[in-house]
Formats: C-alpha cells, sequence, structure tokens
C-alpha cells in the first residue's frame, strides 16, 4: 500500500474522512464536473489522465467547438461538444447543471490553458459547487504561471491581474494599485494592446521596473523579453507584437520610510481617494510607497485639522 492509500486508509479507519479518496473510482464518473487542461501550445502538453478523462465523458464544453474539435481529433477523441463562451454561458449553465444532475459527466475546457481563469468557466464551477455536484481539475498548462517560474522574477509571493480594463477610471486605478504592489504581478494582454500596457506600465511604475514579458509559451518562438519595462518597450516599438502575451511584472521595491508629515500625507491619501481608492485603498496603498504603518495613515483621514 502506498503512502498516500494508507493516509486515507487511517482515516477512513477513524471515521474522519470527509470525502472519498479521488483515485478511489474510475474515471470520468458520472455528475462530476471535470476542468480539464489543455496545450497552450505544445500538443504534447496533454496529459494521458486529460485524454481518458475527454474520451470518456458525455459532453465537452468548450469555448470554440471547432479549435476544441481539432485538438481531440489530433488525439483520436470523438466526442460531443457544446459550446460555452461568455456570449451564452447564462443560457448554456443551467443546462449543464441539468446533464449533471441527470448523472452524466461533464468536461470543461478552454481555448488553451486551464478554463476557469479569465474564462467564463468560474461562474459555471460556482454554479455546480452551489448544486452539490462534484467538480474535480485534472491539471495542465497555465501561461500565468509557466511564464512566472521561468522569469528569474521572485515567485514566493505573487498575484494575478489577467487582462486589466481597456480604458478608464478602472484601469487608472489597478495601474495605481499595480506601481505600488511589492509582488510580483502576472498580467495578460492580446498583441494590439501590448504596446498601450507597457507605456501605461511605465508611467505608473517606472521605465526601470522590473519585468519579463512572455510570447507564444511552450511554441516553437516562445521568447521572454526584458528585463525592465523600458527595455521590453524598446523592443517591441522595433519589432510588431504577435502571438498571445503575458507579462511578469516584479514589484516595487520595499520604501524607506519618509519623514512623518500629516498634512502632506493627508493630502497624498485624499488623492488617492479622489482617484476612485476607498479610504482603506488609499491607506494600504500610500504605506507601501512611504514606508509608513497603515493605520496610522488611515487614522489621517478621520483627523480634521492635523498639523505636522
Amino acid at each position: 500500500m502506498r503512502a498516500g492509500q494508507r493516509w486515507w486508509a487511517s482515516w477512513t479507519e477513524q471515521g474522519l474522512a470527509i470525502v472519498k479518496d479521488p483515485g478511489s473510482r474510475p474515471e470520468p464518473a458520472a455528475g462530476v464536473l471535470y476542468l480539464v487542461g489543455t496545450p497552450i501550445g505544445h500538443r504534447g502538453d496533454l496529459s494521458p489522465r486529460a485524454q481518458q478523462v475527454l474520451a470518456g465523458v458525455d459532453r465537452v464544453a468548450c469555448e470554440d467547438t471547432r479549435h476544441s474539435g481539432l485538438l481531440l481529433h489530433g488525439f483520436g477523441i470523438d466526442a460531443r461538444l457544446v459550446s460555452f463562451h461568455q456570449h451564452n454561458q447564462q443560457r448554456r449553465i443551467p443546462e449543464l447543471l441539468e446533464a449533471l444532475a441527470a448523472g452524466e459527466s461533464l468536461a470543461l475546457v478552454s481555448d488553451a490553458g486551464l478554463p476557469g481563469i479569465s474564462d467564463p468557466g468560474e461562474e459555471l464551477v460556482a454554479a455546480a459547487r452551489a448544486a452539490g455536484h462534484g467538480v474535480v481539475c485534472v491539471p495542465g498548462p497555465c501561461a500565468a504561471t509557466t511564464a512566472l517560474v521561468s522569469s528569474g522574477l521572485p515567485s514566493g509571493r505573487f498575484c494575478f491581474e489577467g487582462f486589466l480594463p481597456t480604458k478608464g477610471k478602472e484601469r487608472l486605478q489597478r495601474l495605481q494599485l499595480l506601481a505600488r504592489e511589492p509582488r510580483t504581478s502576472l498580467l495578460y494582454e492580446a498583441p494590439h494592446r501590448l504596446l498601450a500596457l507597457l507605456r501605461d506600465l511605465a508611467e505608473h511604475c517606472g521605465a526601470q521596473r522590473a519585468v519579463q514579458v512572455a510570447r507564444e509559451i511552450t511554441k516553437r518562438h516562445e521568447q521572454q523579453v526584458g528585463s525592465t519595462l523600458a527595455e521590453a518597450l524598446a523592443h517591441f516599438e522595433q519589432h510588431k507584437p504577435q502571438g498571445e502575451f503575458t507579462v511578469v511584472l516584479g514589484g516595487t521595491p520595499p520604501a524607506e520610510a519618509q519623514p512623518w508629515n500629516a498634512v502632506a500625507l493627508r493630502q497624498e491619501l485624499l488623492a488617492l481617494q479622489a482617484s476612485g481608492l476607498s479610504a482603506s485603498e488609499a491607506a494600504r496603498s500610500l504605506a507601501q510607497s512611504s514606508g509608513h504603518p497603515r493605520r496610522q495613515l488611515y487614522g489621517l483621514l478621520h483627523a480634521e485639522g492635523e498639523s505636522d
């Protein structure tokens, strides 16, 4: 008996097991939603387990039935495909829940990578969980984490931003938060918007902020461009962006505490609030850039007439 099996057996004997050992039943199982990771470029990254599940489920929900159909056909998999994307998800989710309730097994795939990250899969998973159906992830490639671990930037703590809003107040707020974010940040961007993103990041974070821009991950022309925003911007101004991009942005260096000036700090807090941040967000943002405790800064917003 392997160590993992002994662990499950021990807990089961003590009456402490809450869920069944996922490896104790064959896959795919009836009434279960499987989130299946698919290749982000290299076809060899579709795991044997993923192939088994996709070949055996009753339905495969996918963003683009033609795209997924070609992928599955290449592996000799003849599956029943149903479209599931941002334009039909509200109509499709009840249908898929009914299928699960009737005992069908269902796989969810995106065009590339793990479903549920920057795609409509998130809402289907939440609905399936709420309805009491089993949800199992069959791991596979993910552009964000693949770019992160190969970037050389700190990976002990990081945050995922996905696609930023394309314009307006929401985009400005996110850029202001990124400028003060101490953790490594991961962003996705389309080729026709990459230059605008790099220019905005350079403006708000500084042109010397560390970055690695990954393109065509796992594909023949895979490339990482850095090591600063200035260098990445110069490269893509000379070479037209092509392919899908993952931007790995280094965190802001720790700030040295500035002299305490209550009036000036309160003015900075009010300016941050005027840009759309809440009081708590403004205090957190200024704490990261000034080096002063967040609680003290938050208190300034409620201390009228305080002087130096």
